[in-house]
């Protein structure tokens, strides 16, 4: 790699350490740590949002389909538009105002215990495992990218890759909490955008413009320009399912607990999601330009080898740029895997000190104290996360998928009637969550542990949020319909949310 892109990598990665620095003076108690003291402004939090969720997937995941599959792909972008907008649109002011009103909850585990008057404690503890053990999944898909990136530009081995990205991560994200993730992530977010836009422009020109990038993808494969060649319905609304699970990712959610005021969340959303249909299309051009360029015909010379489409968007900043542009749009790629993984160990280290440490082995620990459990959950979390990468043949997407259903499924449905629906339960929530996590766990191992496969019967080739979330969200109104009805304080709290939204 040229010195250039090193001295830029360099660059960037101390300017995350130095904002996590900054942060750290900032942060004095456990609601600072975990949720900044309820200060976002929109902007931050939207652009905070889109790159928590967004992640490696989007520089390295979703080109990578698009290299592979063409235009069929485009059906979890459209899906995932969706699904955020309508997240902004109906869960964000009521979660904020709930989340306050409900005893000033932090956390998502904290909420739900709050919500329903949960003296048993068994919400906070299932929702906690939930977090635990599908971040643990989801942490490790970034490390995987992240390996990928420095295994590709540094001539590193997969085990060195994965240690030295960890340890800029975990760094920032132990001294600055939640304000470091989100300041962090709104620049990496700009960045991130800036990137998208700049590598399918300028790979298209190189071809010769959008006709004749057009015209060369047909001439490999006239499928590839036919988003309903080969489709089935089944497929089709796999991957349009993939917007459901924003109703239930803590490290999305949270956003919207922290910002300062519900009269922020309209700019919040305007911001957020014209960041997010722009960076999709960007994602989704650059792999489509990818079958154009690395071809036997194009510019490239010839095609990507097996198992490297995941790699487009690492080879078109090399071919295209200089060695300074070129190391700016790599940093693109590591802010995308440390704008998910900052979250994602923030959270984990939030259900471990607030829910966890705090709920059964010290009641009565000071602030200081749960800062300080936090910051070692989240070394030991991103350790767990670690250990699970150390497989180089991973896939981000299968990874992000895993996980993305298991929360969309446990939490989605919880989340969206605990919000909407008063006469819910602590019961419907417990069995619905159960229910939603457990679902997902076995529709994605039926093959594994029952030997049955999608050819012999194909409603298996659902994505496995699909019945999780409609089993849970079942599970949930008949178990509550059948319990006894909350109590009037449950009640009235919930109409006091409904009414400070209206």
């Amino acid at each position: 790699m040229e010195l250039a892109t090193i001295m830029t990598f360099i660059v960037y990665l101390v300017g995350m350490l130095v904002i996590g620095l900054l942060a750290y003076r900032l942060t004095s108690n456990l609601s600072d740590y975990v949720l900044g003291g309820r200060r976002l402004g929109g902007g931050v939090a939207a652009l905070s949002a889109g790159a928590s969720d967004m992640s490696s997937w989007l520089l390295l995941g979703l080109p990578g389909a698009m290299y592979l599959g063409g235009m069929g792909e485009i059906w979890i972008a459209v899906g995932l538009a969706v699904g955020a907008y309508l997240n902004w649109q109906f869960l964000a002011a009521r979660l904020r105002m709930y989340t306050e009103i409900a005893k000033d909850s932090i956390t998502l585990p904290d909420f739900f215990e709050n919500r329903f008057r949960d003296k048993s404690k068994s919400l906070r503890i299932i929702s906690a495992l939930v977090i635990l053990v599908f971040f643990a999944f989801y942490a490790s898909s970034g490390l995987v990218g992240g390996a990928l990136l420095f295994e590709a530009s540094f001539g590193m081995t997969y085990t060195q890759a994965l240690w030295i990205g960890a340890f800029v991560i975990i760094s920032y994200t132990f001294l600055g909490g939640f304000l470091a993730v989100s300041w962090t992530d709104f620049f990496q977010g700009l960045l991130m955008f800036l990137a998208l836009v700049i590598v399918p422009i300028r790979a298209i020109s190189e071809i010769g413009g959008w006709s004749e990038t057009v015209n060369a993808v047909g001439a490999i494969d006239v499928t590839y320009l036919d988003a309903f060649q080969g489709a089935t319905i089944i497929g089709v609304v796999s991957l349009l399912a993939w917007g459901l699970g924003y109703f239930g990712q803590p490290h999305i959610v949270t956003r919207f607990m922290a910002v300062k005021s519900v009269k922020e969340i309209p700019k919040a959303r305007a911001i957020g999601m014209t960041w997010m249909i722009l960076a999709l299309f960007g994602a989704i051009f650059t792999g489509f330009v990818g079958i154009a360029y690395f071809s036997a015909n194009g510019p490239g010379g010839q095609p990507l080898a097996d198992g490297a489409h995941e790699t487009v968007f690492i080879l078109f900043t090399y071919l295209l740029f200089d060695p300074w542009v070129s190391g700016f749009l790599l940093a693109a790629i590591l802010a995308a895997i440390m704008s998910t993984i900052d979250s994602q160990l923030l959270v984990s280290s939030s259900a471990l000190a607030e829910d966890l440490y705090k709920g059964f082995i010290r009641k009565d620990a000071s602030e200081k104290e749960l800062v300080f459990v936090g910051r070692i959950g989240v070394v030991v979390i991103a350790l767990v996360a670690i250990m699970l990468a150390y497989n180089p043949n991973s896939s981000v997407l299968d990874l992000v998928g895993y996980a993305w259903a298991g929360f969309g499924a446990a939490f989605g449905p919880v989340l969206i009637l605990a919000l909407f629906w008063k006469r819910m339960t602590r019961n419907g929530a417990l069995v619905g969550m159960i229910t939603g996590g457990v679902t997902v766990i076995v529709w994605a191992e039926l093959d594994t542990w029952f030997n049955l496969s999608a050819e012999q019967f194909p409603i298996l080739g659902l994505y496995e949020i699909i019945p999780g979330f409609l089993l849970a969200w079942i599970a949930i109104m008949v178990v509550s319909l059948l319990d006894k009805e909350p109590s009037k304080e449950i009640q009235e709290e919930f109409d006091r949310a409904k009414s400070a939204t209206l």
